[in-house]
């Protein structure tokens, strides 16, 4: 699936563009070097590339008629800036990916998987609210 975004870096303001390929290192500012968040979209053929290629991934299983996901969707995207260069997040579309869902046995939307290694380590199902995942980060991110 790969994909691309265009990213502001909090530090300096530059755009970057940035592409991802299952990439094993964190995304940086062309011009300041700052991390920049790293957020992926995956599907299932690149799944398993994208969640290997990071030390700590949050993969957020979702649907965009899903209300809550829709609700969680932002609150990933500011964790995704405050945690960059330790944490990147996979968003799977359920829809576009349905071998991704059953091989995690995705039943409700939103889930969130964290990984260590590539490794599942926790889940997480629906909504949690900002300082719900914080903690979680915080625990797994020790």
């Amino acid at each position: 699936m790969g994909n691309e975004r265009v990213v502001a870096c909090r530090n300096c303001q530059a755009k970057n563009r940035l592409r991802s390929r299952g990439a094993s290192h964190s995304p940086r500012c062309g011009r300041c070097q700052a991390p920049l968040p790293w957020v992926v979209d995956a599907g299932d053929g690149d799944f398993d590339a994208e969640v290997a290629g990071a030390p700590a991934t949050l993969v957020d299983f979702w649907a965009a008629w899903c209300g809550p996901c829709r609700m969680v969707a932002p609150v990933l995207e500011e964790i995704a800036g405050e945690w960059a260069g330790r944490l990147k997040i996979v968003k799977v579309d359920v829809d576009k990916a349905p071998r991704l869902a059953a091989r995690f046995r995705v039943q409700g939307i939103p889930l969130l998987l964290f990984f260590r290694d590539g490794q599942p380590v926790h889940s997480q199902a629906g909504a949690p609210p900002k300082p719900a995942l914080e903690a979680l980060l915080r625990q797994h991110l020790a």
